[in-house]
């Protein structure tokens, strides 16, 4: 095969080529699943999808409608609607709720975004089964601020994670918080990096809202120590399973309970070292990341587990399953977009997306844009519950999306990285110590007089501060600010690739200058977030006693 024809260039190709297309396509996914599954096993990415017509059919938990059925030429489309209507459900008590997400998975790195060889048969018939999201972005392009995006719905520099490593402040009304005071037993489970895993710190799990868990501090493959509610243990065996093995012990001991469950399962995969391998022969062998993508399928085996325990504990119905990455991938050339993770780049906040919710039949598929901000509100107003949090949201509801009713999102993207530097979290090095000084009855070491000192502070930045990379999306278009001088802009429509800046172009002053004055008052609202105008003198000791 020539270097020409060969699966990963033609992948790359149709992926750029495809990005041009507006949200305007209805489909069925699982037969778009299947057909493409056919395909790409005979390396055909160039005949996808073509000639097909799709069977559209009511829409299910919103209002009903009709859709235009149109031929479905190109894959990914970016707007294709979902089916959805509600179904006889078997219960009307409020949803189980489980988000999985994995760490460093691009947008392309997955069998049903057409990769030339990584194997993903989990998220593939999630894909073909669910809703799926081709323009999902993380809230930032490396792994802390992201998840501190999911627990609170903020752009992640108001909660003070402006950088990997950085502590979550336990102001923060989260997701959890929400759900425990609705009823939920909640539980959280893998990597977390966003604050401590000792027993008596308001920046642990606890103070997020979990009433249990299992975690590491950061990134963590074989063997690792992992802090149980505050004690720490040392576990055998490959990180991403021992994960998945916490959250179903957590479903099982609830699933009979009068409680709703709500799990987070966090992946230490496919981060680095790539120490871990799945079940099966060795595979890859050859190929560039070969690690990387083996992890890729061990925790996609993982979700496999998750999904059969569902269906064999008769709750896989009434659970909304949302799996999403946590930043863009290693492999610029599968990211969906410039550059890959650590870039402000769309490469580098692109990420797959996949929600299953078998009871309302959710189903289909959309490139109108959302991020992981919105994740909080959608699933609290899924659940039922009405509940306004203390801070300002930047994520928003994104049901009417899910449901087809709107090809446009109602409010703009904002993303800013490096705003300072990161910090470095060595989870087994630091929990080792700890559990080492638990099992010999003497003080627990590490910083975590520094962290309470951390989080309970409030620097006051200026509010035209303009340190690192922001950047403004208000579907189709994109600017970028760097370091507060230099500006460019993009029509990602029709240039998804961000290779051409229309920032000096005559005709787009006026787009310029009005997405300067959106974005840098965007800005200096997150500035103000930062600098503690979002809390009433609620400190992280009260927070913790309340």
């Amino acid at each position: 095969m020539d270097e020409v024809t060969s699966p990963h260039n033609l992948y790359r190709e149709r992926t750029r080529d495809l990005l041009h297309y507006p949200p305007n396509f209805s489909f069925d996914a699982a037969l778009a699943i299947n057909r493409f599954s056919a395909a790409l096993r005979r390396w055909s990415l160039h005949l996808l999808f073509q000639n097909v017509l799709f069977e559209v059919k009511p829409a299910m938990i919103f209002p009903k409608h009709r859709l235009l059925v149109l031929p479905f030429l190109l894959f990914p489309i970016p707007e294709l609607r979902a089916n959805e209507t509600r179904a006889d459900s078997t219960s009307e008590s409020q949803p189980n709720i489980i988000l999985v997400m994995a760490d460093d998975q691009g947008w392309g790195d997955v069998g049903y975004n057409g990769h030339p060889f990584v194997q993903t048969p989990e998220l593939d018939a999630m894909a073909a089964a669910g809703f799926v999201f081709d323009r999902f972005y993380s809230a930032a392009p490396v792994c802390s601020p992201t998840r501190a995006s999911v627990m609170t719905g903020r752009s992640p520099i108001r909660t003070k994670v402006t950088n990997h490593g950085r502590y979550m402040r336990p102001h923060e009304q989260t997701i959890a918080e929400s759900l425990k005071d609705a009823g939920y037993v909640t539980g959280i489970f893998g990597k977390v990096h966003l604050g401590s895993g000792q027993p008596d710190s308001p920046c642990n799990p606890s103070g997020m809202g979990f009433d249990e868990w299992v975690i590491g501090l950061n990134y963590f493959d074989n063997d690792p120590y992992l802090s149980r509610n505050g004690k720490i243990e040392h576990r055998q065996g490959k990180g991403s399973v021992l994960a998945m093995d916490d959250a179903l012990e957590f479903l099982q001991q609830h699933q009979q309970g009068e409680q709703p469950m709500f799990a987070v399962v966090w992946f230490p995969s496919p981060h680095d070292p790539h120490q871990e391998v799945p079940e099966g022969p060795s595979l890859y062998d050859g190929e560039k990341q070969a690690g990387y993508y083996r992890e890729i399928t061990l925790l996609d085996q993982q979700l496999g587990r998750l999904r059969r325990e569902l269906k064999r504990m008769e709750i896989a119905d009434d659970t909304i399953l949302w799996y999403c990455s946590d930043n863009g991938g290693l492999n610029a050339a599968t990211s969906g977009g410039r550059q890959r993770k650590g870039s402000i780049y769309e490469g580098g906040l692109r990420i797959p997306s996949i929600i299953e919710w078998p009871a309302r039949k959710i189903s289909g598929r959309t490139a109108v844009p959302a991020w992981t901000c919105d994740i909080y509100p959608t699933l609290l107003a899924m659940a039922g519950i009405q509940s306004t949090p203390p801070q300002p949201l930047d994520g928003i509801d994104i049901r009417d999306i899910i449901a087809g009713q709107t090809a446009k999102r109602s409010k703009p993207l904002g993303f800013w990285h490096k705003f300072q530097q990161g910090q470095s979290t060595y989870s087994d090095r630091i929990q080792k110590a700890i559990m080492e000084k638990q099992q010999a009855g003497a003080p627990l070491p590490h910083d975590e007089p520094r962290i309470r000192k951390d989080v309970d502070e409030f620097p006051q930045f200026s509010e035209d501060v303009a340190t690192g990379h922001a950047a403004w999306t208000n579907w189709q278009w994109k600017l970028h600010r760097i370091n507060g001088k230099t500006y460019e802009l993009y029509n990602l429509a029709d240039d998804p690739m961000e290779a051409t800046d229309l920032s000096g172009a005559p005709e787009q002053q006026a787009r310029l200058k009005r997405m300067q004055k959106e974005l840098n008052s965007w800005m200096r609202s997150v500035v103000r977030s930062l600098n503690g105008d979002d809390y009433t003198g609620l400190h992280a000791t009260e927070k913790t006693k309340r």
